[in-house]
């Protein structure tokens, strides 16, 4: 029996470490700094976002100060018997985490779901594949991405996603082991987030239940890499807005190398794949 644990526990070492591995030669995880560089450099896709900034932001402050003020001093004296000296930090962190979970649930559902369509079709456009976004939406003449996006003939984002509150509450108890436990939890987050990124681009391309499966299979650690880079980024509730957007941004630039075939069989662009082994 103790072999048998052992050999089982030797090849979930081996599949995590090649599945890190693959993650770290795909430069997937470049792809949401790209999106905060491209966003920067592209003032028409500011739009989206100026329009909601304001409601957005107080949403967030609230929802912060309230997760501190009752949520933080209880949730560090239980992680003190676990983590010593590190609880006050650790649960700091927690803390962000559910803010930022929570803030992101309400934002997107009441507040920037339209925003981060026209975002993410904003870019497709800017980026020469306006075939692909025609399929989802109307798509009028004109030099600005923004502007010439129209009326939506799909629209893919769901309101509320109840499995993935229910799977980010079972992974919280992850976050009383030290350091390790924070770590697991993060790249468990990041799992789920890299493939919803691309639930425009799916829906676009017009692909069924399996074909995405696949493709997000034949790529999964890639996309696992870019969510991690995604749930880092949006960890502090307040600056998330804007990580929201530009995160969005990263995963329409990887779609569009992907509908250009400018990318390799660890599913991102070479000169992405170059960065990453400079990096290494």
């Amino acid at each position: 029996m103790a072999d048998r644990v052992k050999e089982v526990a030797v090849e979930e070492a081996d599949r995590i470490k090649s599945l890190a591995t693959d993650a770290a030669r795909s430069g997937a995880y470049l792809y949401p700094i790209r999106g905060i560089a491209y966003f920067v450099s592209h003032r028409a896709l500011w739009k989206p976002l100026t329009a909601k900034l304001v409601p957005t932001l107080t949403l967030g402050l609230g929802v912060t100060a309230f997760m501190f003020v009752f949520t933080y001093l209880p949730q560090a004296a239980i992680m003190t018997f676990t983590q010593g000296p590190l609880a006050a930090i650790s649960a700091a962190l927690l803390v962000l985490s559910e803010s930022s979970t929570l803030f992101t649930i309400l934002s997107k559902t009441l507040l920037i779901e339209d925003a981060l369509i026209d975002t993410f079709d904003g870019v497709l456009v800017s980026k020469n594949t306006t075939d692909l976004v025609s399929s989802g939406r109307q798509v009028h003449a004109g030099n600005d991405p923004i502007a010439k996006l129209g009326k939506l003939i799909k629209k893919p984002f769901a309101k509320f996603a109840p499995k993935a509150l229910i799977r980010y509450v079972m992974y919280l108890p992850l976050n009383f082991i030290p350091v390790v436990g924070t770590v697991m939890f993060v790249i468990l987050q990041g799992k789920r987030a890299g493939p919803v990124a691309h639930t425009r681009y799916f829906q676009l391309k017009g692909w069924t239940g399996p074909q995405r499966q696949k493709h997000i299979k034949d790529n999964q650690a890639a996309y696992t890499s870019f969510g991690v880079a995604s749930v880092l980024l949006e960890l502090v509730p307040i600056a998330s807005i804007l990580f929201a957007f530009t995160n969005t941004v990263g995963a329409a630039l990887w779609a569009a190398d992907m509908e250009k075939g400018n990318v390799t069989g660890y599913g991102t662009a070479p000169r992405l794949r170059e960065q990453a082994k400079k990096a290494e």
